[in-house]
């Protein structure tokens, strides 16, 4: 959250989809989505709609989250264990793979902004014709649609921990995402 509060105002919400039908921000504003719950249809067409007409998402889509949580498994405040973004990845032209031989155990990727720390990452593929662009071990897909750009990142394990290295890698994820 200090590196969050430092690019700018915080101000979670609830959906993404406000009472119109619309995501409620404006454009100019960087949406930060953490392995966010499933979308229902309507906020995937608000926010594919967004990002067209110029919002910039950073997402990050853990298919297999490895960070410990105070909640019970199932219960809804804690994070979403799997990400279950596939609708809207693949409007983007992308697919979420996970590689269930890999072995557990944090390791550190190489990525725009320093080493990126990730534990059971899955991996971006294109399809269909895109214009993502694809790096660090195929972990971090940047998009453009429309006007506007996602960053997506396949592991969160870079909230899994305060140090300076993952507070550098996490403010270039957020400088990337919002150019």
């Amino acid at each position: 959250m200090a590196v969050l509060a430092r690019h700018g105002q915080v101000r979670p919400l609830d959906s993404l989809a406000g009472q119109n039908g619309a995501l409620p921000l404006p454009h100019d504003a960087l949406l930060v989505l953490a392995q966010p719950q499933p979308l229902a249809p309507q906020e995937n067409v608000a926010l594919d709609t967004w990002v067209r007409k110029g919002g910039h998402v950073l997402l990050l889509a853990d298919p297999m989250l490895t960070m410990p949580s105070a909640f019970a498994l199932g219960d809804p405040r804690g994070p979403q264990r799997v990400a279950m973004l596939s609708p809207i990845l693949r409007h983007w032209g992308l697919e979420l793979q996970f590689d269930a031989s890999q072995p557990a155990g944090e390791r550190i990727v190489d990525a725009p902004g320093g080493g990126l720390p990730v534990n059971l990452p899955g991996q971006f593929a294109r399809i269909g014709d895109t214009s993502c662009r694809i790096e660090a071990q195929n972990i971090i897909a940047t998009c453009r649609s429309g006007r506007g750009q996602v960053v997506a990142v396949a592991d969160a394990a870079v909230f899994d921990g305060d140090d300076a290295g993952r507070a550098a890698v996490w403010t270039a994820l957020l400088e990337q995402a919002a150019r």
